[in-house]
């Protein structure tokens, strides 16, 4: 179902307020571009049924990472390369979690912190599954920057996709111990995280009072690892879950009071169990915490670790996974049917494109009657 409200009504509503909103000009161009998602500022096409001939018009996607509306496609390319590259091992769900302490230095210094915090989360993991006791093993990595909370305020951590086990150096692969129950733990993994991250805020940054770092030693950082997932379908899953999630989704806004400025928006409050909520905010208050989770320019939020990085997996990859399958030839991929380009209103036919246009020059009204009159 379509929803009801979009993001981008607000953000078409309050066009001409948004440099005063943002706190630069990269978030309000990418705010900019959202609004203008599937318009006709953006141009379309015109497309037609193979099968039934009907006729479809479509305006162009802003294809911007942070867009609720056009992340779909991309989701699905994403989830199909990867499923290509699956162990057949189980793997752990790892979350890595900075406090509200360093939200003002994210705020500031977006690219510094979130790199810092993928540095940190895997050379903690590297550390421990290098060391003999725990694993003596080079292990792989998936991880993904979320830097939302369910009320949109700043809430920076890292959700990691770990395969249980790793590669020893004569290229076997070991399995992680305990019986895959669990990865390694997690009061150690915390405090050892605690202190590579702030390693790395020292090592690369003079202007951080030494005040902070006494508040970041006296807390207790929270590293989460969840039980392994059922099975390697289980993992697609969930990487097609969070793979390409933005801020909010447009399904989550609930209504939006144009005459008092007001939008309301469902979320689950997890302190009390994940209990269903509505939290309503002034508009302007709603774009400028949508906006803070709009990533620098050119900052990658996915990136890949240790034996799941693009460079090992080109030489090693298909040597692994014969190993791993002993011989066997089953198939650990699950298809996944490309939804793109199927008719909304046969079901069976492809859509082919007939004729595209920009904002300055739409389809000709006599072509497009004589295209619904052969249809017809």
């Amino acid at each position: 179902m379509r929803p009801a409200y979009k993001v981008a009504d607000l953000l078409n509503r309050h066009q001409d307020h948004l440099e005063k909103i943002c706190l630069n000009s990269w978030q309000s161009r990418t705010l900019h571009a959202l609004r203008k998602c599937r318009t006709v500022a953006l141009g379309g096409h015109i497309d037609k049924c193979d099968h039934c001939n009907r006729i479809h018009l479509s305006y162009n996607s802003c294809r911007n990472r942070h867009c609720p509306t056009c992340q779909g496609h991309k989701r699905q390319q994403w989830i199909q390369a990867r499923e290509e590259e699956l162990l057949d091992v189980p793997y752990f769900h790892v979350v890595f979690t900075i406090p509200h302490e360093l939200n003002k230095l994210s705020i500031l210094q977006p690219s510094f912190v979130y790199a810092a915090l993928f540095k940190a989360a895997w050379k903690t993991l590297s550390q421990f599954a290098e060391n003999p006791k725990h694993l003596g093993a080079k292990l792989g990595m998936i991880a993904l920057l979320h830097t939302w909370g369910q009320n949109l305020q700043l809430h920076p951590h890292l959700h990691c996709i770990v395969p249980a086990g790793g590669v020893t150096k004569k290229g076997i692969w070991k399995k992680s111990k305990n019986k895959g129950s669990f990865l390694f733990y997690v009061e150690s993994i915390s405090n050892v995280f605690r202190a590579k991250f702030v390693a790395e805020l020292r090592k690369n940054s003079n202007d951080i009072p030494q005040s902070l770092f006494d508040k970041l030693f006296e807390k207790e950082w929270v590293v989460y690892a969840k039980k392994p997932f059922k099975n390697n379908f289980s993992v697609i899953e969930y990487l097609g879950r969070y793979s390409h999630k933005v801020a909010i989704s447009n399904h989550r806004i609930a209504h939006i009071d144009y005459q008092n400025n007001r939008v309301s928006f469902h979320l689950k409050n997890y302190k009390k169990n994940g209990k269903k909520e509505i939290l309503t905010l002034d508009q302007k208050e709603f774009i400028r915490r949508f906006s803070l989770h709009i990533l620098p320019k050119g900052f990658t939020r996915i990136r890949h670790y240790g034996i799941l990085s693009g460079t090992w997996k080109k030489k090693h990859l298909k040597k692994l996974q014969n190993q791993l399958s002993k011989g066997n030839k089953k198939k650990i991929k699950k298809e996944v049917k490309s939804l793109l380009h199927v008719c909304p209103s046969c079901k069976k036919g492809t859509l082919r494109t007939i004729l595209a246009f920009n904002k300055y020059h739409p389809p000709p009204t006599k072509w497009m009657q004589q295209q619904l009159k052969n249809k017809s």
